[in-house]
């Protein structure tokens, strides 16, 4: 006889967007005091006796200000803004019956997230992006032949090189997420152009190493290149660690630039948080 499955504890979704992995908890349906702490996210985010997870994401939905977010690194600090959890956030509240998938808002810690689902993926709209510097007055290494900086919800630092798989991106990537010029640090994009189109890499703040997909790193990455003449403001595809895309639309503005993101928001498993 089948054991009774598990249905006491937290209820959590497992999501990937493109490799970057979340574990999703609605608080607006169950208690999770206590599990926002900085150890309680780590130990769920843990890959040995965790869930394992580069991201917790808390979704709340039900009151006037209706469907929003919190996001929390691995390392439980709290992030402002994670692209590829907000695609999984766009998805799981269609699933839900949060959202229409034809279109629908939720609140992130930098402001409302517009969302819907395009030809079966999830597609958000960002925040109009201003803060953007093509020369981030970082000197360069061997490899490299551009640095820039954008602020796309999260800080970012976009390498433009030569040959992407051939960084090392722990030994480069961790002293510019920390340089002195950044008040708050960033995460550091890698991006070269291949025969098949645009390769990105991420070192991740929070992660503090590499990670598969970074949505708003795709942003900074397409912004970049447009600045740098290198690509249309209409559609920029990046291809992540994952071996999946990301689509990044760009419109510009006055002070700016207007972009969506697309790629997978997938629910891998649902299941419960027993003993953390």
């Amino acid at each position: 006889m089948a054991p009774a499955p598990v249905t006491a504890g937290v209820r959590f979704w497992k999501m990937t967007g493109s490799g970057n992995d979340f574990v999703f908890i609605d608080e607006s349906t169950q208690a999770t005091t206590g599990l926002d702490t900085p150890d309680s996210i780590r130990r769920i985010c843990s890959r040995t006796d965790g869930v394992g997870a580069d991201g917790v994401v808390f979704l709340r939905h039900g009151g006037s200000d209706g469907t929003a977010i919190r996001y929390y690194n691995c390392d439980g600090s709290r992030g402002e803004l994670c692209g590829n959890a907000s695609l999984c956030t766009a998805n799981l509240s269609v699933q839900l019956g949060l959202g229409g998938a034809g279109g629908f808002t939720f609140g992130t810690d930098v402001g409302q997230m517009q969302a819907r689902i395009v030809n079966g993926s999830p597609e958000i709209d960002l925040q109009p992006v201003s803060d953007v510097a093509a020369n981030a007055g970082i000197s360069l290494e061997r490899g490299e032949l551009r640095i820039g900086y954008a602020n796309t919800g999260v800080p970012h630092l976009v390498v433009l090189v030569s040959d992407a798989e051939a960084v090392n991106l722990a030994a480069r990537g961790a002293p510019l997420r920390h340089h002195p010029t950044l008040s708050a640090g960033a995460n550091v994009n890698f991006v070269a152009k291949t025969a098949a189109g645009w390769r990105m890499r991420t070192y991740e703040r929070g992660v503090e190493g590499e990670t598969l997909a970074c949505g708003t790193g795709a942003v900074a990455c397409a912004i970049m290149l447009a600045s740098w003449g290198l690509a249309e403001d209409g559609s920029v595809d990046l291809l992540t660690s994952s071996g999946r895309t990301l689509t990044v639309s760009l419109g510009r503005r006055p002070d700016g630039y207007s972009p969506s993101l697309r790629g997978e928001g997938r629910i891998v498993f649902t299941g419960h948080l027993v003993d953390l």
